[in-house]
């Protein structure tokens, strides 16, 4: 009896992080593409940056607030129903003939954001206290495994099968992902857990897209141009709205005041600051294998070469996002949130000293993946533990919507890096990796510390004493 429900228990995970696996593949898979999918379309790269910036907004905007209605309506109920949008988002990218039609197709894939909120509310549900925190561990390893693998696989499918490839695919894993939930996984009892707030979700929307247009576009548009400052103003204004509107409503969207307790609030800047590094990790040590040699820094390899330097990262993750669970279990959320941050920052501060070896780029990338999959696999664990049951999915959406957060700004905050002093052939000069690699350390740092403001001790703390029968 106890090995069928451990069985259960483990395909119920596996079906969650098909899921989450499909979501994070379609994160980062576009991103290699743009050049060949404006070239197609007769995008100019700076109107083509709207594919990355329409599926990161709608991200944004949804997962906090499909967490908040799965926690109401039932979590597997609109886990499905995010699931199905994934799909449909795939099928109107794939066929777009437009960049309009394919951007709305970005934006509907970008609310499966919410997979990851709601698959750790079930999972907090549906398996026994102890395997919680390996279970939320190896989903949350999907994020990184799926970010690093899209990368890797994205240079050889545009160029064997064509672009619209990339949205065909991963539509087969999200088919399997849906096919999956609706036949195995079970549904988790509705909650009152205050409705929610038309107004509490379009005031959070409207500063999630005043900021993230400009973190994202700056770069483009001009940090100091009028449409970024503008923009930045009204997130600015926006978000303090949100924020008395949230504290003076009797049902609000997102819990202020559980979000102010000093282990969830350190969770999430944490998620922040690890969001930075990731995508640090994403642009930096592909943009470096691929620069030439011929202004003495470069290592003249493939896009396909440069993407697999990657993998074994991702790989790390996989490995370390269960171990980060057991480390959970027996000391605390805490300790492997640290752990990640201290290996993180001693990854990129080898390239930060010297990048001349392809050794010390590759040690970066494989050391970032073992600590990104201690860290990224702890910290929903740290925000389950300090939280009621019928906030898991707002509480662990605002957490990932902080790493998506600190991904754009490390994503666009990098380019300005790279883009600061231009040699010869438009080409960042050598100080701007160095100073690039150094900046992802110290935001790793930044995570590890962060961390250390969360309440440390055994899993018996952590994790709600109550075991959930798996079952239809």
């Amino acid at each position: 009896m106890a090995g069928s429900a451990r069985r259960d228990g483990s395909l119920l995970v596996a079906v969650l992080a098909l899921g989450g696996l499909a979501f994070s593949l379609l994160q980062s898979m576009v991103a290699p593409a743009l050049p060949s999918i404006g070239r197609h379309l007769h995008a100019p790269p700076a109107t083509a940056g709207w594919i990355v910036t329409s599926y990161l907004v709608a991200a944004a905007v949804a997962t906090p607030i499909a967490g908040r209605m799965g926690d109401e309506w039932g979590r597997r109920r609109v886990l499905v129903v995010v699931l199905g949008l994934l799909a449909a988002g795939c099928v109107i990218a794939a066929l777009a003939g437009s960049l309009a039609l394919l951007v709305v197709g970005r934006a509907v894939q970008g609310i499966a954001g919410a997979v990851f909120p709601l698959a750790f509310g079930i999972l907090r549900e549906a398996l026994p206290a102890s395997r919680v925190a390996a279970g939320v561990g190896l989903l949350s390893a999907m994020l990184g495994i799926g970010g690093g693998a899209g990368i890797v696989l994205a240079g050889p499918i545009v160029t064997s099968l064509g672009w619209h490839w990339i949205f065909w695919l991963p539509l087969a894993v999200t088919i399997g992902a849906l096919a999956a939930t609706i036949a195995l996984v079970p549904e988790s009892a509705r909650r009152d857990a205050g409705g929610v707030s038309p107004p509490g979700a379009l005031l959070l929307g409207g500063w999630l897209v005043s900021l993230l247009l400009p973190v994202s576009n700056g770069a483009t548009w001009g940090w100091t141009s009028p449409l970024t400052l503008a923009l930045l103003a009204g997130a600015a204004t926006l978000a303090a709205i949100w924020v008395l509107a949230e504290l003076r409503s009797p049902r609000p969207l997102v819990d202020l005041h559980m979000l102010l307790r000093r282990p969830v609030w350190a969770a999430d800047l944490s998620a922040v600051a690890f969001g930075f590094g990731m995508f640090g990790a994403f642009l930096l040590v592909p943009a470096l294998l691929e620069a030439p040699t011929s202004p003495g820094y470069g290592f003249g390899q493939s896009v396909t070469t440069a993407g697999l330097f990657l993998l074994p990262g991702s790989l790390m993750m996989l490995l370390f996002g269960p171990v980060s669970g057991v480390m959970t279990r027996r000391f605390g959320p805490r300790a492997p949130i640290v752990a990640g941050g201290v290996v993180s920052c001693a990854a990129f501060a080898v390239p930060a000293v010297a990048d001349t070896h392809m050794w010390q780029i590759l040690a970066c990338a494989t050391g970032s993946g073992i600590g990104l999959g201690l860290a990224y696999a702890a910290l929903p664990n740290a925000i389950i533990a300090h939280v009621s049951p019928e906030h898991t999915g707002a509480a662990t959406g605002v957490n990932t919507l902080a790493r998506s957060i600190g991904s754009s700004i490390g994503a666009a905050v990098v380019a300005a890096i790279l883009a600061a002093h231009v040699v010869a052939g438009r080409l960042p000069a050598s100080s701007d990796y160095t100073i690039g690699f150094a900046a992802c350390a110290a935001m790793f740092g930044v995570g590890g510390a962060a961390a250390l403001l969360i309440p440390g001790g055994r899993a018996s703390r952590f994790v709600p004493a109550r075991v959930a029968t798996i079952s239809r």
